[in-house]
């Protein structure tokens, strides 16, 4: 049976979601979250696997990216509007709750979701990025950063300096990423390095570099990690990142404390207690959580927490699409056999 992905988009009075959608339009949808700087793109691997088992696949663009709405501004890039963007999605497919998926920045998009809108899910699953119930703002990771890697007075930030060089430099990260969105892409989406497990992560150092990239202010030339990327994909991301620029996805990390503010709100529902699946990268040495600390906020704040380690780098959905969806799918038959296709209610 062949699987076709289609393009659609959906507009409101305030945002447009460009959105692949695989499947039957009656079925559970399963909505996947890229991250930053991604695109839909990002979920090729999965739309088709879950389509075929029959529920409604869908992968937006997410604001900022793609042939989704750009703003101009840093706040318009806060979780609460990125939440109200899917919000409107879900009610444009008609559906009442779904199956959200997330990786990277969308991993705080659907775990906000799970806090902030509780009843429009049947249970969440997060690649890399570990629940925050706190907000998702940078001075709730550096408590956690592993001192053994990263000690104090050399790396203060620990692996999440970069973030920290948005804040600082933003004009100038900007600017070096978009210098050469093709090799800023090859430079970026690279497979799992387990020669490297242990040592500091390249972003620990990014303020003391002067940059991403250091004095040259732009990418290098690197090979293409094919084991992430074909090059016609790589083509695609870097199309869309020249086109629309990185002050958008850059933008994402500006709003920390209107996070933090967004998840106080609703400081009842910190506790999550509907189905949560959390997929750890063995060897994302940025979001690391094998043998770290950073995933203890979610296994506390979470009632009903299923977890594996995928053996791949930070992209895993690309990486190793064959385990990540087997493990997807083993959560949904073990945690969620509800919303399986043709199960009756």
């Amino acid at each position: 049976m062949t699987i076709i992905v289609t393009e659609h988009e959906h507009r409101s009075p305030r945002h447009t979601t460009h959105y692949l959608a695989a499947g039957p339009a009656d079925g559970v949808p399963m909505i996947f979250v890229h991250g930053w700087p991604e695109l839909s793109l990002s979920w090729r691997n999965q739309l088709p696997v879950f389509a075929g088992l029959g529920f409604r696949a869908i992968a937006p663009d997410m604001r900022g990216y793609g042939r989704s709405s750009i703003y101009k501004t840093h706040d318009a890039y806060a979780l609460e509007h990125v939440v109200a963007d899917m919000m409107e999605l879900l009610d444009h497919l008609g559906a009442q709750r779904a199956v959200w998926v997330g990786h990277d920045w969308g991993g705080p998009v659907v775990w906000t979701i799970a806090q902030q809108h509780p009843e429009r899910m049947h249970g969440v699953a997060s690649l890399c990025v570990p629940y925050q119930p706190e907000g998702f703002a940078v001075e709730n990771t550096i408590p956690l950063v592993d001192r053994a890697t990263y000690p104090q007075d050399t790396y203060p930030a620990g692996q999440w300096d970069y973030q920290l060089h948005y804040r600082e430099n933003f004009a100038a990260a900007q600017a070096e990423m978009e210098a050469d969105p093709h090799a800023t892409v090859r430079v970026l989406f690279r497979g799992g390095a387990p020669s490297r497990f242990g040592q500091p992560a390249v972003t620990a150092a990014v303020r003391a570099n002067g940059g991403w990239f250091g004095p040259a202010g732009r990418a290098p030339a690197s090979p293409l990690d094919t084991r992430v990327l074909s090059e016609e994909e790589a083509e695609v991301y870097a199309e869309a990142l020249g086109r629309n620029g990185f002050f958008g996805p850059n933008s994402w990390y500006m709003n920390a404390q209107g996070n933090l503010d967004y998840a106080n709100r609703v400081k009842q529902n910190w506790r999550l207690v509907m189905p949560v699946l959390f997929l750890h990268a063995r060897y994302d040495y940025v979001c690391a959580t094998v043998g770290t600390r950073l995933a203890d906020p979610m296994r506390a704040a979470c009632a009903d927490l299923t977890e594996a380690i995928v053996d791949t780098g930070h992209w895993m959905a690309q990486e190793n699409p064959l385990e990540v969806n087997a493990n997807l799918v083993r959560w949904l038959a073990a945690r969620l056999p509800q919303v399986w296709p043709g199960t009756k209610n």
